[in-house]
């Protein structure tokens, strides 16, 4: 049966009543138009909870007359909902990204209503999840109503994008322009971390990366590689320039060779005109993508993460700052075990040495009380930052201490020895 029209975004989530657990397209795809609807909507309501992973232009959802109407249920914390997790007014769920599909698909997290962003139908009446399948698929495999933005300006992607238009409930058709992202402002310490990392980076390798000024400094770093692939569970505008070279040619890859392998993209209208019907680009389920098993079949896995602490054990907090939650887990334990895994694999960590205008020091004695370990001493490998590359991997906690001090910001190396000496009983040689 073909879904039911609506003329606004408030008549098309009319059917959501109260006490329902809602999912909601993430990333670049969320459907602000949609959200906007739901807080007009939720008024009338009580206790609608809206579940997500990070979302963009979500503002909407997070205004204080909608206690008791909305709660937000966040499995990864973004801008808009970081104020209100952290004020208790929200709920964070600390969890790998890889293991979200299964709560949906075992049942033990309900999913009603599912909020999309989708591409319009093509001739054979499908549409797609356009640039973030990540754990929309499995919502929709398993909710009672898909619910669905059509917008002419997503882009029609491949993979596990398609979903037929007579499985919706109800639609709302709009041109809108999507979220973009532009790179990100290159420092001299970005860009001395990127090419350390860079370093790193084997001809043939198979690499996980995120966005920002670090992984992009690492990509501009790779001009002169060859046969790179690509298997992450975001990629951003920095992998179009190797695309374009011919330096990505995913030639060495075991699983989907030469395939593009992504859950979800964020850039600029350059990359997802890029992506758009563009069968060497598979957004895939994000189950499928961040599985350690499926990670680990391709050879020279190269996992490029960040952290915001990093102690002398080598400790990684990734997650939040203290007790106050910044962002999430994700996908970060995924493919640092999934790279450790690989044949001839790294995992590596990057982060500048410093924050806060060059006042505190990222790399500590131990992590700040309440930190969340995201990923574990035991799984730890290369640590990078401006000042060099600690290799951890089968290192002592006396030796970790000392290549982590070596990489550390000079202003802050007789701090740390002082903390590896009295808080770890460890000698460090000068």
């Amino acid at each position: 049966m073909a879904p039911y029209k609506a003329a606004s975004p408030e008549e098309v989530v009319a059917s959501i009543e109260s006490n329902e657990f809602v999912w909601v397209h993430s990333m670049a795809s969320t459907p602000v138009r949609l959200l906007e609807g739901i807080a007009k909507h939720a008024m009338d309501k009580h206790n609608i909870t809206l579940m997500q992973l990070h979302t963009e232009g979500a503002q909407v959802v997070t205004a204080p007359e909608l206690e008791g109407h909305l709660r937000l249920r966040c499995f990864f914390v973004g801008a808009p909902s970081r104020k209100i997790v952290n004020e208790g007014k929200a709920d964070y769920v600390p969890i790998f990204l890889s293991e979200i599909p299964k709560l949906f698909r075992n049942g033990e997290q309900r999913v009603d209503t599912v909020l999309l962003q989708v591409s319009p139908p093509d001739a054979h009446g499908m549409c797609t999840l356009g640039i973030s399948v990540e754990a929309a698929k499995a919502a929709c495999e398993v909710a009672n109503k898909v619910i669905a933005h059509i917008n002419p300006s997503m882009p029609r992607t491949h993979g596990d994008a398609f979903i037929p238009y007579n499985r919706f409930h109800a639609v709302y058709e709009e041109d809108v322009p999507l979220h973009e992202f532009p790179p990100a402002r290159q420092t001299e310490t970005t860009r001395a971390i990127g090419e350390r990392v860079a370093s790193l980076i084997r001809d043939g390798a198979c690499l996980q990366m995120g966005i920002g000024a670090i992984p992009d400094a690492a990509l501009s770093n790779l001009t002169g590689h060859k046969d790179l692939g690509i298997h992450t569970e975001m990629f951003a505008e920095g992998v179009l320039d190797l695309v374009e070279r011919g330096v990505i040619t995913g030639a060495c890859k075991k699983v989907h060779p030469g395939k593009i392998v992504t859950g979800f993209a964020m850039g600029s209208r350059k990359l997802y005109d890029f992506v758009d019907d563009n069968p060497e680009v598979v957004f895939l389920d994000i189950e499928y993508v961040n599985d350690t098993a499926n990670i680990r079949r391709n050879s020279n896995v190269t996992a490029i993460n960040s952290a915001i602490q990093v102690d002398l054990s080598g400790q990684v907090c990734a997650d939040s700052m203290g007790t106050q939650i910044y962002s999430g887990v994700g996908g970060q334990m995924d493919f640092i075990r999934g790279a450790a895994l690989s044949p001839g694999g790294k995992a590596i960590i990057a982060l500048p040495s410093t924050a806060a205008g060059g006042t505190v020091s990222r790399l500590v004695p131990t992590l700040t009380p309440g930190a969340g370990v995201v990923t574990t001493r035991a799984h730890v490998q290369h640590i990078v930052t401006e000042y060099g590359v600690a290799n951890l991997k089968g290192r002592s906690l006396r030796e970790r201490a000392r290549e982590l001090i070596r990489i550390s910001h000079p202003d802050f190396r007789e701090e740390l020895m002082k903390g590896a000496r009295e808080i770890w009983g460890l000698s460090i040689p000068g």
